[in-house]
């Protein structure tokens, strides 16, 4: 039993640690001049960031609209395309600048409409 318990705790450990590398990593390639970060951001700032779309959302249970969810390594914060079916280029993975007026819904950080800037897949 007790070494059930050990390695339950080493891998949370081991998962916990990956996770913190990997905000690092993204807020490290992120970081551009001009740019803030998510974490600096409140309701009513008009805020210019860059990060990585986590995931992307289309066209969700009948509303038109692409809902993504965008991270740079310190905050998430929810982009909501209104209108849209889809959006090319705009897909989990990429890296992207964003710039809109910070918004919140249900305790989460949201901009409406933003405008965007695909950074190519080589970078």
């Amino acid at each position: 039993m007790a070494t059930t318990g050990l390695l339950k705790r080493l891998g949370r450990m081991l998962t916990e640690d990956l996770d913190v590398a990997e905000d690092v990593r993204v807020e490290r390639e992120c970081r551009e001049p001009g740019t803030q970060r998510a974490k600096d951001c409140d309701r009513g700032d008009e805020a210019t960031m860059t990060g990585e779309l986590r995931s992307v959302q289309t066209g969700c249970k009948g509303k038109t609209g692409v809902l993504a969810e965008f991270f740079d390594g310190t905050d998430t914060v929810l982009l909501k395309w209104i209108g849209r079916n889809r959006i090319p280029g705009v897909e989990p993975g990429r890296r992207i600048t964003v710039h809109g007026r910070v918004a919140t819904a249900d305790g989460m950080k949201l901009i409406y409409n933003p405008s965007y800037e695909l950074h190519s897949s080589t970078e």
